[in-house]
């Protein structure tokens, strides 16, 4: 997958999740906006209550979106012949969509009314959704190859550009210029520490800050605007690379971590899913079949 259909592709998934999204909304605000007490007399109750044909509905189709993500995913990373269905992070991304699409369509199913057993099932739900949001942003600080591998910290220094080099041979700086930028590029002494998560917000100000600095210095001394973008680029990447790598062995750490309490509140909301789903079926409740 080329790079401006991997861009699309995304596009799409967040598409639909936004736009069934303000579709559900859209349909039943007024429903979902009247008391418990009189959504009885309300005329689209039938329809959006949790055991009603759409809401009943949005409850299958949630559940099974979920399933779907989360043992589509699991098997892909364990059975190697579904390689040749693509690679690993589309299969994440997929995952992703389908268990934030899932847990929308349930939101709604419950008509956001919480209680009972079902309760623990929905914010065990909401628990693995904010988990998996704090886990895809770890994820996605641990340098990869274009097919999932995580690189070693060796692998990514060998990433970094001669940046000394590339400014020297296709640039004409100034000397005040050319320093700053090696020395705001410069590799920290200390790697694999980073600062973790309290740190990471601000770092990235700081670095905001350290590339707007330098391109007010660039622009004094009349380099060419393009030159400025590409210069400005070229730290930016330097810099990103920095904080990878400064921070690699830290976050594949807390990863690991991760599993251990992505896993359990997973496990809780399946089982309390099955509970929900006999006791629906024991007590006779159908949907259009």
């Amino acid at each position: 997958m080329s790079q401006n259909a991997h861009r699309i592709y995304v596009f799409t998934l967040v598409g639909i999740v936004v736009v069934i999204t303000i579709y559900l909304f859209y349909q039943g605000v007024s429903y979902y906006s009247t008391s418990l007490e009189e959504r009885f007399y309300h005329a689209d109750h039938a329809m959006l209550k949790p055991s009603g044909v759409m809401g009943h509905g949005l409850g299958i189709i949630g559940t099974l979106l979920i399933l779907i993500g989360v043992f589509g995913y699991i098997a892909r990373k364990r059975y190697g012949f579904l390689a040749r269905f693509g690679r690993l992070k589309y299969w994440l991304e997929f995952h992703i969509f389908l268990c934030t699409l899932g847990p929308i369509m349930i939101l709604f199913h419950t008509a956001f009314k919480f209680g009972g057993i079902v309760s623990v099932s929905f914010w065990s739900m909401v628990a693995v959704v904010a988990s998996g949001v704090i886990g895809r942003f770890i994820y996605i600080q641990i340098p990869r190859t274009i097919e999932g591998r995580e690189l070693s910290l060796a692998e990514v220094k060998g990433m970094k550009i001669n940046i000394e080099s590339i400014l020297k041979n296709s640039y004409t700086l100034d000397e005040s210029s050319y320093t700053a930028i090696l020395e705001s590029t410069q590799l920290p002494a200390r790697t694999g520490e980073g600062s973790l998560m309290s740190g990471v917000i601000n770092k990235y100000f700081e670095d905001q800050r350290t590339v707007s600095r330098l391109k007010r210095s660039l622009r004094e001394n009349r380099l060419p605007e393009p030159d400025i973008r590409k210069v400005s680029k070229l730290i930016r990447n330097e810099l990103s690379l920095n904080n990878r790598i400064e921070r690699l062995q830290s976050m594949q750490n807390l990863f690991k971590y991760w599993h251990v309490a992505h896993l359990p509140f997973a496990l809780i909301m399946l089982v309390f899913l099955v509970i929900h789903v006999a006791v629906v079926l024991t007590f006779g409740f159908k949907w259009i079949f």
